[in-house]
């Protein structure tokens, strides 16, 4: 089963009509993305979208065999014509399957925003399924908790992470499902960055005119096991660190800050955090990471290892200089070894955060300069075991490693 993206981009196209934001800007050539469209085996029609015979003929395609036109979401825009010899658009209810081409499966998939999803089970088996922007299924799973693999997923990736980590979680997206992104808009600049977000959550883009094949296994990079993301205070760290995991289910986000009875600005903060994290999210507040290095389990987020370090330098009396000197220091450094073997050994995916604090002005106090050094020596040892590592400036990611 072959389908051909007549266009990849969101209803309103990409770039925006009158939009002179940043990412809009760039949006050129091969970033440039018309609505998404989908032609299957030149049969089926998923959304017809203005220029769809012109951009089907750009790709080496004809609509003449088109069979069906379905609608996937509502159409809010323009009226659009409807080519001559297509069939009029329409649309399936939810739960409901097509019955007037012979040959494919067409089910469609109640979601939880307006809109209607389309499982596609070709002649030979192969399974697609087509999801509208904005939204996620409502209700893949059967009676036992799962739902039907697919081997391609088109899917609003950026605008709804959460749908993909929904896919996951029943187990219709596994690891050698082909995720590809479309309505693409301007919520992230084009290139080589939504590249590497995309990536992140296990999928891809593709260029408007593309033909894929359903089934055919596409090498697309792996989701990195282990990630260190740094940056200074306000940067967006943490941001990204949580966006790297959105698209997955059951995260375990472990908090090293603790609670501070009496700190309201703290207890703003945390709230702050709580609220950003996806609902499936589970929280431990905790120091002690090696015990959860060690076993199998669910994504880690760790936020931070800057606050990890300064509860293990607080356990080993670091900033008592005598106590430094007779010790301390032998057991700070036993800590952070323990923790970087285990971080070498675990075989859980694991996004870890930390502060960047080497790179301003020097401490005026010898603890001051103390947790800098160490906080240096501890960010390095555990970027050595990450796969990724990534500087956050200014909300910008920069990838130093993978």
């Amino acid at each position: 089963m072959e389908v051909t993206l007549l266009g990849t981009g969101a209803p309103a196209g990409l770039p925006r009509p009158d939009c002179a934001c940043a990412a809009c800007a760039l949006a050129l050539g091969a970033d440039a993305r018309a609505a998404t469209a989908v032609l299957v085996d030149g049969a089926l029609l998923l959304d017809l979208t203005p220029g769809a015979a012109f951009a089907a003929a750009r790709a080496g395609h004809s609509l003449g065999g088109v069979r069906q036109v379905l609608l996937s979401h509502p159409h809010d825009g323009p009226v659009v014509e409807v080519p001559a010899g297509l069939p009029q658009p329409g649309r399936v209810p939810d739960g409901r399957e097509l019955a007037s081409l012979t040959g494919y499966r067409v089910r469609a998939v109640a979601m939880d925003a307006p809109g209607t999803g389309y499982a596609v089970t070709g002649p030979h088996g192969q399974r697609l399924l087509y999801l509208p922007p904005g939204g996620a299924p409502a209700g893949l799973e059967n009676g036992n908790g799962s739902a039907e693999s697919y081997d391609m997923v088109l899917a609003d990736v950026v605008g709804r992470p959460d749908a993909l980590a929904k896919l996951r979680a029943v187990g219709a997206v596994g690891p050698t499902t082909d995720v590809v992104a479309v309505h693409l808009d301007h919520d992230v600049p084009p290139g080589a960055e939504l590249r590497r977000r995309l990536a992140a959550a296990g999928a891809r883009a593709v260029p408007d005119g593309a033909t894929l094949t359903v089934g055919v296994y596409e090498d697309v990079p792996d989701v990195p096991r282990r990630t260190l993301v740094l940056g200074g205070a306000r940067s967006g760290k943490s941001v990204e660190a949580e966006r790297r995991l959105e698209a997955f289910p059951d995260v375990l986000y472990v908090a090293t800050g603790g609670t501070r009875g009496g700190d309201g600005e703290w207890a703003t903060r945390v709230a702050a955090h709580r609220e950003r994290r996806p609902g499936s999210w589970r929280t431990a507040e905790t120091c002690d990471l090696v015990p959860l290095l060690a076993r199998d389990g669910a994504p880690l987020l760790i936020d931070c290892l800057s606050l990890w370090l300064t509860d293990a330098m607080d356990s080993v009396g670091a900033w008592d200089d005598a106590v430094w000197a007779g010790g301390g220091e032998r057991a700070l450094r036993e800590r952070v070894r323990e923790l970087t073997e285990a971080v070498r050994s675990t075989r859980r995916v694991v996004v870890a955060v930390s502060n960047e604090v080497g790179s301003g002005i020097v401490p005026a106090t010898a603890s001051g300069r103390r947790y800098r050094d160490e906080l240096g020596r501890l960010n390095a040892a555990i970027a050595g075991e990450c796969e990724q590592v990534v500087l956050v400036v200014a909300g910008q990611a920069v990838v130093l490693r993978g």
